[in-house]
């Protein structure tokens, strides 16, 4: 998709449909619920307001949040079509919501054979840059569909955004803020491409194929390796996991490394990419099993994240590391009962094969903290448990370090991305040890998302750390009007918001 900037006038600009955020401006008070709405279109052009005005007026049009009202051939107006689209209570009104304005507008509109439109920029008490660059990254997520495999597919994407601007902002830091949106958009479709593709495509080699491909589109170091390196490096936790299939596991090790970056910090992103999870010996009813498919989410989330980081060109050092590999019952599987030792030489028993994930993940963060990263974050699709503590609203957050988790959660703030801070107090730990080795992989039913944060915390040390369990947001259940059913994305931007505040602390 096409991103163009223009500040000329709304009126003025020659478009198939001219899209113009409404708000609730109404003074609720004492919790009135039921007072009238008062929408007010956000833009000064005269034309455009007039042209609205009799929908204003009958009251069909409130500024409700996602409420569309298409108008055709506005009178005084260039564009063939005017879309008002709510944006609900104006006080309320934030980068998250203009995100899924945005979004709103791509998927309305291409439903309906358009290729372009014009969005006008809302007022927004963060400025223009953060308004320009949330409309791009919530149109490139609207743009995205995920039905590949149709044979009777018909292709309905819009290739051209204008995006109208304040013209009295400063417009090279606009173009930047654009700019800024486009990459991290585009890393998220990216991250969502992978996590779409069937098992039988997406295998742990094709996986790390991908990886490398996108590392020499944009300039990452690269590199992959598969089992006899797995069992040198005595990853045997990782290991214990892929032995069972007969798809080659793949180690994937991207490095961003600027000249000038210092060397006192260094980011690792450590992401969970079991490409298709069966639970193994231990394995998962076949209800709802096709889905297992997305459980290598969190590493994919770690290949897009990358991708970002390395055209956003953040000053800061940063490895990503992604353990891919399949969870089959096979002659071949590991067993309940069985005991493995990790690349840090902790011994593991095996009490339920099905929680494999953190397995994978130890030796990835172990590896991390070898290569010389100084700072850890963690991505999977770990526990069912989150999703019971949580719903499909929240990731959980899990960190060791009360500074590192402020960090990111300032950067929260600025992605979108909603997740909930979970604990990992020491009293956890005793639900983790073994009678046979020092800790079991699974600890039972309770707390199940705390103590498989427990289980990694054992791998990472004084190391600052935090651990992202993303089971209930990355995959959408049902469409919305912002963005279609399937994989989220989660949580490309806020890495790609962090990794740039980050390099300025």
């Amino acid at each position: 998709m096409n991103t163009i900037l223009t500040t000329a006038s709304p009126s003025q600009i020659e478009t198939e449909c001219l899209v113009v955020p409404v708000f609730d401006t109404a003074e609720n008070s004492n919790g009135d619920k039921s007072a009238k709405p008062e929408p007010r279109l956000q833009t000064g052009d005269k034309a455009v307001i007039a042209a609205a005005a009799d929908l204003i007026t009958s009251g069909e049009v409130t500024g409700k949040m996602l409420e569309t009202t298409l108008l055709h051939k506005p009178a005084g107006l260039k564009a063939k079509r005017l879309l008002l689209i709510g944006g609900g209570k104006a006080k309320a009104f934030s980068s998250l919501e203009l995100r899924k304005l945005a979004g709103t507008a791509v998927r309305n509109l291409k439903g309906k054979d358009l290729k372009s439109f014009a969005f006008v920029a809302p007022n927004m008490r963060s400025g223009a840059d953060d308004a320009v660059k949330s409309i791009v990254e919530g149109a490139f997520v609207g743009n995205f569909e995920p039905d590949y495999y149709k044979s009777d597919r018909k292709e309905q994407k819009i290739e051209d955004l204008v995006i109208v601007a304040p013209p009295k902002a400063d417009q090279r830091s606009l173009k930047t803020a654009m700019e800024q949106g486009r990459i991290i958009g585009e890393a998220q479709n990216f991250t969502r491409d992978l996590v779409n593709e069937p098992s039988n495509r997406m295998t742990p080699t094709i996986l790390a194929d991908r990886a490398k491909a996108m590392c020499d589109e944009v300039g990452l170091e690269c590199e992959i390796y598969g089992p006899d390196k797995i069992k040198e490096l005595k990853m045997g936790a990782f290991w214990s996991v892929a032995q069972g299939s007969d798809e080659e596991p793949r180690l994937i090790v991207m490095r961003y490394e600027p000249a000038r970056a210092p060397k006192k910090h260094v980011l690792g992103l450590v992401g969970k990419g079991v490409t298709f999870d069966t639970g193994g010996i231990s394995i998962k009813p076949a209800d709802g099993m096709e889905k297992m498919k997305y459980d290598m989410a969190g590493g994919a989330g770690m290949i897009g994240a990358m991708r970002a980081i390395a055209q956003l060109k953040p000053n800061v050092r940063v490895i990503g590391i992604v353990c891919a590999t399949e969870n089959m019952p096979s002659g071949k599987a590991q067993k309940p009962g069985d005991v493995q030792i990790a690349m840090s030489g902790k011994s593991i028993e095996i009490i339920n094969t099905d929680a494999e994930g953190r397995l994978v993940l130890a030796d990835g963060l172990h590896y991390a903290k070898e290569l010389g990263c100084t700072h850890l974050i963690d991505a999977a699709t770990l526990t069912g448990a989150c999703v019971v503590a949580l719903g499909m609203v929240n990731a959980g957050v899990f960190a060791n370090d009360d500074n590192f988790y402020k960090g990111f959660s300032k950067s929260l703030q600025k992605s979108g991305e909603k997740m909930w801070r979970l604990p990992v107090d020491d009293e956890y730990r005793e639900m983790i040890k073994s009678g046979i080795a020092d800790i079991v992989n699974s600890a039972g039913r309770w707390g199940g998302a705390v103590t498989a944060a427990m289980f990694l915390k054992e791998f990472v040390g004084n190391t600052p750390w935090i651990h992202l369990d993303i089971a209930g947001v990355a995959w959408i259940e049902d469409n919305k009007p912002w963005i279609a059913k399937g994989p989220s994305g989660v949580p490309v931007r806020s890495l790609a918001e962090f990794a740039r505040d980050f390099a300025a602390q």
